[in-house]
């Protein structure tokens, strides 16, 4: 009989395939923007309120942010469980960058939101 050894979370390929889709969610995004603010008028405050006052600019903004959000935490937890070996430590410091992250992204809906 074999007996399989649990030796880590083994994230590998789920986490691969984060990093590289959010990280296409945001290189979309980058272009589009670049896009917005090369073609046309100087940005001023009433430029970029015409241009958030649109549902599919906040929408993508938000997907930005949440594809941030979402890369952020797949790399600092690998980090994590790369380099902090007591255990404690590690999931304070897990938990502390779930909060941020975490309110990181509430600012960001209560900013296209409000």
């Amino acid at each position: 009989m074999v007996r399989r050894v649990v030796t880590g979370a083994h994230y590998g390929l789920r986490d691969w395939l984060a990093q590289r889709i959010t990280a296409v969610v945001m290189a979309v995004y980058s272009v589009i923007m670049v896009f917005v603010l090369l073609t046309g008028k100087p940005i001023a405050y009433g430029v970029w309120r015409d241009l958030f006052s649109q549902g599919w600019m906040r929408v993508a903004t938000l997907l930005f942010a949440a594809s941030l959000a979402w890369h952020a935490w797949v790399g600092v937890r690998n980090i994590l469980m790369d380099y902090i070996k007591p255990d404690g430590l590690r999931l304070s410091l897990q938990v502390g960058t779930l909060l941020v992250l975490g309110a990181y992204l509430g600012w960001a809906i209560q900013i296209l939101w409000r």
